[in-house]
């Protein structure tokens, strides 16, 4: 599965599209590791068991928006894009979004 950003694939034509696919994740904070990202903001630097949590949430979004995409028969999703929203108070979605198309070789 190609995914691109862009609305094209560079040496790739669109022959069809399939519409809009998304993947979501929901996750929340742990308790530990709030603790330990607390105590590293006391000191600065980069809080690690934030950035793993983000990366692994990435992750599971795209392989969802993946699945979906395969679902309806793509072999691409272009112009995919990521945003997160707060659903609660230490609880945030990350969604995936992109559309499904059939490229083919130029």
């Amino acid at each position: 599965m190609i995914i691109v950003t862009s609305e094209t694939i560079p040496g790739q034509r669109i022959v069809k599209t399939l519409g809009i696919v998304r993947g979501n994740t929901v996750r929340a904070r742990h308790v530990g590791k709030d603790i330990m990202a607390g105590l590293r903001n006391l000191v600065g630097g980069e809080i690690h068991e934030y950035a793993k949590l983000t990366a692994e949430s990435r992750e599971q979004s795209i392989d969802r928006m993946v699945a979906e995409a395969e679902s309806l028969g793509a072999n691409a999703v272009i112009a995919t894009r990521f945003t997160t929203s707060m659903i609660a108070q230490g609880a945030a979605e990350l969604l995936a979004i992109g559309t499904a198309v059939i490229v083919e070789e130029n």
